[in-house]
């Protein structure tokens, strides 16, 4: 028997390195990818969108919050992967009872490297996994702050507005790009109007590709409310997926970097 402590300090045990996985989260669905868990990964979410030909033939077991709990025990796994905001308590709580359920918890990088590391461990990928830490932290160490740091707030919702709040892994990468965020004295995922925006004094706002797809029509709408406000499309991806798309991130950000520079 291996025994192995999650991220919420839950102990789990499974007979052997696990052949049958399910994973309940997209940005861990692609670290399990990228660790070269093809065959061993049998169900995955409706929003496990990477990679692709995953998305299309892998079973899906309904979404992150709306878990089909028949259908993955059908599957009959010896791991399922979860994460504790993305995945909901009681689902997850049925699913343990009868499955080992290994939890997430990440609300910043360091989270991330843990828990890609802990899930290296968990699979016997012990390498692999430590490779991919080791170009994340990489990539991070050359991403360049901007000189000033701008007034920022990142929208991730529509009707009503929803941002970010100083304990959610969006802030900690906005931090890292030393955008300063308006909203960072509150926590979790607030809801704001538009006087909310107005009143913070944003010099930039980000609009959330996920889990809202801002787009072109939400900017101009935006921009006409707030137009002494630089406001651009961000790819949520970058911002939010904490798995082994990070080593895309640091990259993307540079590039957001320049582009903002142009604006400012």
């Amino acid at each position: 028997m291996l025994f192995f402590t999650d991220q919420l300090q839950r102990e789990i045990a499974i007979a052997a390195v696990p052949k049958r996985i399910v994973s309940l989260v997209p940005s861990q669905t692609e670290l399990l990818y990228d660790l070269g868990l093809e065959n061993e990964v049998i169900g995955i979410t409706k929003f496990c969108v990477h990679p692709s030909h995953w998305f299309r033939n892998k079973q899906r077991i309904g979404g992150t919050k709306n878990v089909a709990i028949e259908k993955v025990l059908s599957l009959q796994p010896d791991l399922v992967i979860a994460n504790k905001e993305e995945n909901v308590k009681e689902q997850i709580d049925l699913l343990a009872a009868q499955v080992p359920v290994w939890i997430s918890d990440i609300n910043n990088l360091q989270q991330a490297l843990e828990m890609t590391t802990a899930v290296g461990d968990l699979t016997g990928k012990i390498e692999e996994a430590k490779q991919i830490t080791q170009k994340i932290e990489a990539g991070f160490v050359q991403l360049q702050q901007h000189q000033k740091k701008l007034r920022t707030a990142y929208l991730i919702w529509k009707d009503p507005y929803m941002t970010v709040g100083n304990d959610t892994f969006i802030h900690d990468m906005l931090s890292r790009n030393g955008f300063e965020n308006v909203f960072g004295q509150q926590q979790r995922y607030p809801v704001i109007t538009m006087n909310d925006l107005k009143e913070q004094n944003c010099q930039m706002l980000l609009l959330s590709s996920e889990p809202y797809p801002f787009q072109q029509k939400h900017l101009t709408e935006l921009q006409q409310q707030l137009p002494e406000t630089k406001i651009i499309l961000a790819d949520g991806e970058m911002f939010s997926w904490y798995g082994s798309r990070l080593i895309q991130s640091a990259g993307y950000f540079q590039s957001l970097q320049k582009q903002i520079e142009a604006m400012v």
